[in-house]
């Protein structure tokens, strides 16, 4: 075997190696999780379910400026 092959499969192992070290959870837990958090994050972009946005405070400000816009 080639001194590069040698040195791709012991860094593919290594990586393999970290991959099995992340932390896990069951699958269950993360589908309770995600739903937890689709019900209880305001979606503005269905405003039929959360309502209208509050205020954007980086829209434009009336008044004052020179009034110009980027295109």
């Amino acid at each position: 075997m080639s001194e590069h092959k040698y040195r791709k499969i012991i860094e593919h192992n290594r990586r393999l190696k970290e991959q099995l070290e992340l932390p896990r959870i069951p699958v269950s837990q993360a589908c309770e999780s995600l739903i937890s958090y689709m019900q209880n994050t305001k979606d503005y972009l269905l405003p039929s379910i959360w309502g209208p946005p509050p205020q954007d405070p980086f829209a434009s400000q009336t008044g004052g400026g020179c009034g110009c816009s980027v295109m």
